[in-house]
């Protein structure tokens, strides 16, 4: 397959990123059609590559133009269309969270399994990054020895519409419910979440929130959530080890983040620092998919076994931040 026909479900803001993504940037890959409810923003979104636009997701997946399938809907949405993706055969990259509840996520896998082919990628993009990149081949060197502590921060301008408390888990949080395991090839055992006083003017969100992950090598890891530092979108990780430490930033100086907003013009949100990110994943999905060969991106038992940390997460929330240990479903 020379070059692989890819339809978009979803032109929202990521949808049409990943629309524009594939159309410049990925070699062997076109974009041939667009779904989403709202008709009108799939045509806007299918006319910058001249594809097809409609209205019906599982329409573009039955699609026999239609090679490959990105799915970057609504989170509520990934499982019935992944589903129905494995189900037609088709390859199928679909975005964070695979489902927001592990027994949805469980479907998903068993249907894959079922069909005995990896026909699932998910898009955990930080595995692509270069700084994480360079920072789990870090780790994996051992020239500081065995990693004891990580501190992981992710923090926006402003949340979106109706961002509530367990979103800002199984939407943002769960990158690191990934990242970390990912890292240390180690998995989250255990976790418990805590809460300041919330800065959050939203109904139903306290922000920011801290997590604590404990994974099977005894390490521990902080999770900050912070939907609306407001100064601009900034991700950071840190890790102690026995004999140093490493980070994807390290400041010389004191300064407030006030400060460095100004000085280091930090992104309105997660595109621009994901950039190379996304470009990079979506080249190895098209490659894996042209060549007919395992994808290298995070597996949809990889997405089940975050899903699972973020409903631990949240069972710790719901119950004054008692330690809860992760329990991955049996698939």
């Amino acid at each position: 397959m020379s070059t692989v026909r890819i339809g978009v479900i979803g032109a929202g803001n990521m949808g049409a990123d990943h629309v524009n993504t594939l159309h410049r940037w990925v070699s062997g890959a076109e974009v041939v059609s667009v779904a989403d409810v709202d008709g009108e923003r799939a045509a806007s979104v299918a006319a910058v590559t001249g594809a097809r636009a409609t209205g019906d997701a599982h329409a573009l997946i039955a699609d026999p133009d239609v090679d490959a399938v990105v799915i970057a809907s609504h989170d509520t949405t990934h499982a019935d269309l992944a589903v129905a993706a494995v189900r037609a055969g088709k390859p199928v990259m679909c975005e964070k969270p695979l489902a927001p509840t592990t027994q949805d996520c469980v479907r998903v896998v068993r249907e894959e399994r079922r069909a005995g082919t990896g026909l699932i990628s998910l898009g955990f993009m930080r595995r692509f990054d270069p700084a994480y990149v360079d920072l789990k081949a870090a780790v994996t060197e051992g020239t500081y020895g065995a990693p004891l502590l990580l501190r992981c921060a992710s923090r926006g301008v402003a949340s979106a519409p109706g961002c509530t408390d367990e979103f800002s888990v199984t939407g943002s949080a769960i990158h690191e419910f990934d990242t970390v395991p990912w890292l240390l090839g180690s998995p989250v055992t255990e976790v418990s979440w805590h809460a300041p006083r919330t800065t959050s003017t939203v109904t139903g969100l306290r922000d920011p929130q801290l997590m604590l992950l404990r994974t099977a090598d005894g390490a521990l890891t902080t999770v900050e959530t912070f939907l609306n530092a407001g100064y601009g979108y900034d991700i950071r990780c840190e890790i102690v080890a026995e004999h140093g430490a490493l980070a994807l930033s390290d400041p010389a100086r004191l300064v407030s983040d006030a400060a460095r907003a100004r000085a280091t013009a930090y992104p309105a949100d997660w595109r621009p620092r994901f950039a190379d990110a996304y470009r990079l994943q979506l080249q190895a999905w098209t490659d894996a998919v042209a060549q007919g060969e395992p994808s290298p991106l995070a597996t949809a038992y990889d997405g089940l076994v975050a899903t699972a940390v973020a409903e631990a997460v949240i069972a710790s929330m719901k119950d004054g931040g008692r330690t809860v240990p992760v329990r991955v479903p049996e698939v």
